[in-house]
C-alpha cells in the first residue's frame, strides 16, 4: 500500500509539474491509473472515493513542499497546476569542508539499511555539482577504524518510516526489570543512536507521557496505527538529552558501589572516587541518575549497590525478574 501510495503522488506531482496550463479533476481522474480504478471499484460513479484520495493526496505533495497553484478559468471551472519555476530547487552551493561532512555521514550508514540511499544522494550531489575536493577528515589509512552506526534491530526500519510519517505505532516491549513484554501504543518522534543502542523517543499514549524505549527490547513486529497523533510533537525534539536523562547520564546525586577488581572499566571512567577494599574488590562513589539501576544490572555479580536503599533496591528487582525469565 505504502509503494501505491507513492507512485500515485509520483503521478500526480508529473502530471502537475509536466502542464502548461491548469488541468481539472476530470482530466487528472482520466490520466492517472489509480484514480480511474478508484473512479470504478468506488459507489456512485466513484466520485466520492476519487475526490478524497485527489484531496489527501494534494495535500500530501504540499506538505511535501510542492507549490500546487489553483486556478479558476473563465467558466468557473477550477484547475491545478505546479509551475517548474516555483518549484526549482537554488543551485548546490557546497564548499569542500561541507561536501567532506557528507561524505563522512555517508560512510557511517555503509552498514545500515540506509546504505543504498546514502550513496545514491551522494552520487546525484556529486552530478549536481558537489565539489569532488580531497575529504578532510578521511585522515586514516585503508583498514583504519571508519565510524558506523550498527543497525541490527528489526523494529529500526518500521519505527524509522513510522518518525518520517508521523504514523501512530504499537509494539510489544519489555523493559529490564519485567519477566515479559507489554504492549505499548506510541506516537514516535525521532530515533536516536546512544552508546552504540538505538533509542525511540514519543509519546506513550496510555502513561500520557514522553518516554524512549530501547529498541532492542521490542519483541515481536512494530505494527502502523491509521489516526492522529493526540500529543503535540515538540518543535525541536532534543532527543539525545532525553536518552542521556533516562539512561542516568544525567545525575542527581551519587552512588555507592563495591566493583570486582579488573571489571566494569565503563564504572571505573565515571567515578568520581574510588579506593581498594581487598579481597579482590574495590569501593566507588558514581553519579546517579534515572536508569542507572538497569545500567548496573548489565554488570552481573561484579557489582553490589551498597547505597541508596532506593537504588539497592531497584537494582535487586530488577535481577529477580532476570533470574524469573
Amino acid at each position: 500500500m505504502a509503494i501505491a501510495k507513492a507512485e500515485r503522488l509520483m503521478n500526480l506531482a508529473l502530471c502537475l509539474l509536466g502542464t502548461r496550463r491548469p488541468l481539472t479533476k476530470r482530466e487528472l481522474r482520466e490520466s492517472i491509473e489509480a484514480y480511474i480504478e478508484a473512479a470504478a471499484t468506488g459507489s456512485g460513479g466513484g466520485d466520492e472515493a476519487f475526490n478524497r484520495m485527489f484531496e489527501r493526496d494534494k495535500d500530501d505533495l504540499r506538505e511535501l513542499g510542492l507549490i500546487i497553484e489553483t486556478v479558476e478559468s473563465v467558466d468557473g471551472e477550477i484547475g491545478y497546476l505546479a509551475r517548474r519555476d516555483s518549484n526549482r530547487l537554488p543551485p548546490i552551493t557546497l564548499d569542500a569542508e561541507e561536501a567532506a561532512a557528507l561524505g563522512l555521514a555517508a560512510k557511517v550508514w555503509q552498514q545500515a539499511r540506509l546504505a543504498g540511499a546514502a550513496s545514491g544522494a551522494l552520487q546525484k550531489l556529486r552530478a549536481a555539482g558537489m565539489p569532488l575536493a580531497e575529504d578532510p577528515y578521511d585522515t586514516q589509512p585503508a583498514g583504519a577504524l571508519e565510524p558506523r552506526i550498527p543497525v541490527h534491530e528489526a523494529a529500526f526500519e518500521p519505527l524509522m518510516l513510522a518518525c518520517r510519517d508521523r504514523r501512530p505505532v504499537m509494539f510489544d516491549y519489555r523493559k529490564s526489570n519485567a519477566a515479559q513484554p507489554e504492549q505499548r501504543h506510541v506516537e514516535p518522534w525521532t530515533l536516536e543512536c546512544w552508546r552504540g543502542h538505538w533509542y525511540l523517543a514519543g509519546w506513550d499514549r496510555e502513561r500520557a507521557a514522553e518516554r524512549v524505549f530501547r529498541l532492542s527490547r521490542i519483541t515481536g513486529r512494530v505494527r502502523l496505527r491509521a489516526g492522529a497523533y493526540t500529543a503535540e510533537v515538540p518543535d525541536h525534539v532534543t532527543v539525545r538529552e532525553t536518552v542521556e536523562r533516562w539512561s542516568g547520564e544525567t545525575a542527581t546525586s551519587t552512588a555507592r558501589i563495591r566493583l570486582r577488581s579488573g571489571h566494569g572499566y565503563p564504572l571505573r571512567a565515571r567515578a568520581l572516587h574510588a579506593r581498594p577494599l581487598g579481597d579482590g574488590w574495590d569501593e566507588l562513589e558514581i553519579p546517579y541518575g534515572h536508569g542507572l539501576d538497569a545500567w548496573l544490572v548489565e554488570f552481573g555479580p561484579d557489582v553490589v549497590v551498597l547505597a541508596p536503599d532506593e537504588l539497592r533496591a531497584d537494582v535487586v528487582d530488577r535481577l529477580r525478574a532476570v533470574a524469573k525469565g
